[in-house]
C-alpha cells in the first residue's frame, strides 16, 4: 500500500469541498433564474355567463365589461366590478346589438364601447355609458371603415381607436373621439404594419402599442403614443432579443407604476400564459411569472395605475369567468 503525505490528502479534500460547493451555487444561480418574479392572487369570478373578446375600461376603483362572445352566442350584457370589494354587480345592457371584438375607452369620466363583429358583419356605431345614471346614449358613428379586432386607449378628455380587421383587410388608420363635439377625426404619423388584435397600456401621457398579428405573423414592431402632441415613436422590436417571446395576438395590456405588462393571448398553435414587463426607462422586457391560470386569449383586463386584473378568455373551446389580480413584485405563492 502507498501511503500518501497527510498535507496532499488534505488538499485533495478541500479541493473536492471548493469544487462541490461552487456546483451548488452554480446551480442555485441557475435555480434563482429560471424562478420569475410575481404573483397572482384569485379574486371574484364574474356572475355572468363566461366569455371571450368582451369590451372592457376602468373609471377610478371600477372595471367596467360587457358584449363577447360564450361560444354559441353574442352577448350584450355589462358588469361592474368594484376593485376595493372584490365583487360584480350587473348594469344595463349595452344598447346595440349582441357582439364581440369590440373595444372601450374612457373620456371626461364616462365609458365609451363600440365597434366589433355581430357573426355576420363588422360593426360601426359607439355608446356612451354615464355611469352615475347607469344610461346608455349613442354617438356618433366611427370615422372609419366598421371593424372588429380594433385597439382603443384614451387621455383623459380623447379617445383613440385603430387598427383592427375590416371584413376584407387588416387595417392601420387611427381615429381620434372628442366628446365636446361628438367628432370623429383621422389621425397620421403612425408608421407600423397593418394588424389585428393588438393590445396597448398607459402609462402617464404615453401609450404604448404593439403586438397584434396580420397574413397569419405575429407583428413585431412596438411603437409609443404621446397624448400630450399625439405623435407617434417607434421603439425597439418585440423580437429584438433572442430571448424575447412576446410576439403574439389577442393579448392582454395593463400598466403598474411605471412598468408596462402583456399577458396571455394566442401565439404559433394555441392560447399562451406567458407575461412580460416593459421598462420605458430602458425599452427592455423581463419575463415574469405566468399567468397562474389556465392559457387563454381573448382575455380583459383592469387596471387602475396601482393594481391591475386580467379576466376572462377562451382556450380552443373552454370559455372561462376568472379573475386574478397581479403582483409583479411579490414572489410566486405555489399555494393561490
Amino acid at each position: 500500500m502507498i501511503k500518501r503525505p497527510l498535507t496532499i490528502l488534505k488538499t485533495v479534500k478541500f479541493l473536492s469541498v471548493l469544487v462541490m460547493s461552487l456546483a451548488a451555487v452554480s446551480c442555485s444561480s441557475d435555480d434563482d433564474d429560471d424562478d420569475n418574479l410575481g404573483n397572482w392572487e384569485d379574486r371574484s369570478v364574474l356572475d355572468g355567463i363566461p366569455r371571450s373578446s368582451a369590451a372592457a375600461f376602468t373609471i377610478g376603483n371600477k372595471g367596467y365589461m360587457g358584449t363577447g362572445f360564450d361560444g354559441d352566442d353574442y352577448l350584450k350584457d355589462f358588469w361592474e366590478y368594484d376593485i376595493e370589494g372584490d365583487f360584480w354587480r350587473q348594469l344595463a345592457d349595452y344598447p346595440g346589438v349582441e357582439r364581440s371584438a369590440a373595444v372601450g375607452f374612457t373620456a371626461n369620466g364616462d365609458g365609451f364601447v363600440g365597434l366589433g363583429f355581430d357573426g355576420d358583419n363588422e360593426l360601426g356605431d359607439f355608446y356612451r355609458y354615464d355611469i352615475g345614471a347607469n344610461r346608455w346614449d349613442s354617438i356618433a358613428a366611427f370615422g372609419g371603415a366598421p371593424r372588429r379586432g380594433a385597439t382603443a386607449f384614451n387621455s383623459a378628455s380623447i379617445g383613440y381607436v385603430g387598427t383592427g380587421y375590416d371584413g376584407d383587410n387588416d387595417r392601420k388608420d387611427f381615429w381620434k373621439y372628442d366628446p365636446s363635439s361628438d367628432r370623429w377625426t383621422e389621425l397620421v404619423g403612425f408608421g407600423g404594419t397593418k394588424r389585428r388584435d393588438a393590445t396597448s397600456f398607459t402609462i402617464g401621457d404615453k401609450v404604448y402599442f404593439g403586438t397584434g398579428e396580420s397574413n397569419g405573423l405575429d407583428q413585431t414592431d412596438f411603437w409609443v403614443f404621446d397624448t400630450s402632441n399625439e405623435t407617434w415613436t417607434a421603439l425597439l422590436d418585440l423580437d429584438d432579443d433572442d430571448d424575447y417571446f412576446i410576439e403574439r395576438s389577442d393579448a392582454v395590456g395593463f400598466s403598474i407604476g411605471d412598468r408596462g405588462y402583456i399577458a396571455c393571448g394566442a401565439s404559433g398553435l394555441g392560447a399562451v400564459s406567458s407575461v412580460w414587463e416593459y421598462n420605458p426607462a430602458t425599452d427592455l422586457w423581463e419575463e415574469k411569472t405566468a399567468y397562474e391560470g389556465i392559457a387563454r386569449r381573448g382575455a380583459i383586463g383592469f387596471y387602475d395605475g396601482s393594481r391591475a386584473f386580467v379576466a376572462l378568455g377562451n382556450s380552443a373551446n373552454l370559455y372561462l369567468d376568472d379573475n386574478r389580480e397581479f403582483f409583479p413584485f411579490e414572489e410566486e405563492d405555489e399555494d393561490d
